[in-house]
């Protein structure tokens, strides 16, 4: 029993000791200053630098923060966030935090923004500036591509805000006038008149979530199918428009002549009837030079996968369409059937179909519809190559462009097309958009292939600390 007495005693003793201890270590750590010496971004798959010093870090990603004063750390805000972090790997030198994916970046209050705050008591707490990024920006497409001097270029994304600089091909750095979403999907800017649009290349785009390079198809004029004024010979038969169809650029913008969908004989007639497909814009075709795109491999190398390779045209459509006209592509003169949902426009292990149908007032997810329209101004539109018949990725993964070009060269008739198709369209038992007269002006320009292969841009190189 005495035994017990003294065995209760000592833990009694030991325990308030043990409590005195800690109460006493609390409040040296609370009372204690704190400094941040460096943080460093935590990678362990980085194979060079796995405790990288940093000036930046993105959302999800783990940071090292190498200090002194941090026990007693009660809570961590960045970007005024409250973020977790495990006290119990912290040291009195070190303490790791994860950026939370609901941290505000630039919504953040701007009292707040970039900053990451320490805080052990009211007393006690540490502000360190720190640019907090959300996820690397990406780029999806660009419009337009050839601009001229004074028009407005728009180049689509994610994670673009706050775009403070642009710099084109040439070197031209634009720096005021830049448009931003809010969101970050999109920025654009006006071309200067000072700029070189002779130097093709990326458009590169600095802003609050980092850099960014659009593909290199920027003023690219190498890869021309034809653009209507000496580049690409046109295809002269019965079923072909010709050169006398084509019409000055009505916006005088200095594209010089373009092609009508439905030439002013056709509107001058009344316009394409229901049911009627127009006559072909082609290229010459067969022992024609230019229509042989292996001449494309210098830009385009033959194992360019299709998801990567584009066919670009600029269309000025001024007036609302919608409801009737498709426009159709074919890679090769091989079509017996035309319009929405055609055999040429679908995949086959029998015949090489190489069709597309590109109708911009229909919305191909819920056959919803909606007029198009570009204003007063021409826009740069990008078809797929994974869009035309037998280049479907889901049927054919592994298509490349030689692929594209072998299939081209071996048709009996290699020759591009362009036209419009007045039919009927059913999207499904309930949608369907019965054809009526198209007499309307829509003009395109430019039908080029281009490469559409996203450019990364890394935060930092090996070896480098990350810098603004």
């Amino acid at each position: 029993m005495k035994t017990m007495k003294y065995l209760w005693t000592l833990c009694l003793a030991l325990a308030a000791f043990s409590f005195a201890a800690c109460s006493d270590d609390d409040n040296g750590g609370s009372s204690a200053t704190m400094k941040i010496n460096q943080i460093y971004l935590e990678n362990v798959d980085d194979e060079v630098n796995k405790d990288r010093p940093v000036e930046f870090a993105r959302l999800g990603q783990l940071l090292r923060i190498e200090g002194s004063g941090f026990s007693g750390l009660k809570r961590i805000y960045v970007n005024g966030y409250e973020t977790y972090f495990n006290n119990a790997l912290m040291t009195d030198n070190n303490v790791w935090v994860t950026l939370n994916a609901a941290t505000p970046v630039e919504k953040a209050n701007v009292s707040v923004r970039n900053t990451i705050v320490f805080y052990k008591n009211d007393n006690n707490k540490l502000t360190y500036e720190f640019t907090i990024r959300a996820a690397a920006p990406s780029i999806t497409s660009v419009d337009n591509t050839l601009p001229k001097a004074g028009e407005t270029v728009t180049v689509y994304g994610a994670n673009l805000q706050e775009t403070t600089k642009v710099t084109l091909p040439d070197g031209t750095e634009i720096t005021s006038g830049i448009r931003n979403d809010e969101d970050g999907k999109w920025y654009s800017f006006t071309v200067p008149g000072t700029a070189d649009l002779t130097k093709s290349g990326s458009i590169t785009s600095e802003g609050a979530n980092g850099t960014a390079k659009t593909p290199t198809y920027f003023n690219d004029f190498g890869d021309f199918i034809t653009d209507f004024d000496g580049k690409g010979e046109l295809g002269s038969w019965s079923a072909t428009y010709g050169t006398d169809d084509l019409v000055d650029d009505p916006l005088n913008s200095g594209r010089g002549k373009v092609a009508l969908l439905a030439p002013l004989s056709v509107l001058d007639a009344g316009g394409l009837d229901a049911g009627g497909n127009a006559k072909y814009w082609a290229t010459a075709g067969n022992d024609n030079a230019n229509d042989d795109w292996s001449r494309m491999y210098g830009t385009i190398p033959a194992e360019t996968k299709a998801s990567e390779v584009a066919i670009q045209f600029d269309i000025y459509c001024p007036e609302p369409w919608d409801l009737t006209g498709q426009l159709e592509i074919s890679l090769q003169n091989n079509l017996a059937n035309y319009g929405w949902g055609s055999a040429a426009t679908k995949y086959s292990d029998e015949y090489t179909n190489t069709a597309t149908v590109w109708i911009p007032w229909l919305n191909e997810k819920d056959g919803s519809h909606a007029p198009f329209t570009t204003g007063e101004r021409w826009q740069t539109i990008t078809i797929p190559m994974t869009a035309f018949g037998n280049y479907d990725p889901e049927k054919a993964a592994d298509v490349t462009f030689q692929k594209i070009v072998e299939d081209r060269n071996s048709g009996s008739y290699k020759n591009l097309v362009l036209f419009l198709v007045n039919s009927d369209l059913e999207f499904s038992d309930a949608i369907k958009y019965k054809a009526s007269t198209f007499n309307q002006k829509i003009y395109v320009d430019n039908l080029r292939v281009v490469s559409t292969k996203s450019i990364a841009v890394k935060d930092f190189n090996d070896g480098e600390t990350a810098t603004e």
